[in-house]
């Protein structure tokens, strides 16, 4: 089980943290690559952002890129999305989801869990 929070109603130009958990189910949270993906009204589920196993490789989608900084802590279970300068266009559900594999996928069909989503909105 994953669960996304940390969403909220922002002003454009402010910040947010998005976490990601996984609860106890006796997988091994190390062993999973996660991504974040968004939905805004109307539109597909797309690809935000994502991190291999380790931590060590990290992949933007370029709407992102320089705003947005995926990070993680297995030891707490834990991915973090940390999103800066927000704006109007990032308003959407944000979804965490995780596969068993070593790297992340830019392709939410090649994702296995998924979290509930969290809402983020940004008003300008």
């Amino acid at each position: 089980q994953l669960q996304a929070s940390g969403g909220g109603l922002v002003q454009a130009g402010d910040s947010l943290r998005l976490s990601c958990r996984a609860s106890a189910s006796g997988r091994t949270f190390s062993n999973y690559a996660v991504g974040w993906f968004r939905q805004a009204p109307g539109k597909e589920r797309e690809f935000v952002a994502g991190i291999g196993r380790r931590g060590d490789i990290t992949g933007y989608s370029d709407f992102v890129k320089g705003r947005f900084t995926i990070s993680r802590v297995n030891a707490e279970n834990t991915v973090y999305l940390q999103m800066n300068s927000l704006k109007a266009e990032d308003t959407a559900v944000y979804y965490c989801a995780g596969r068993r594999y070593m790297w992340y996928s830019r392709e939410r069909n090649e994702y296995d869990y998924w979290g509930q989503g969290t809402q983020v909105t940004v008003s300008s």
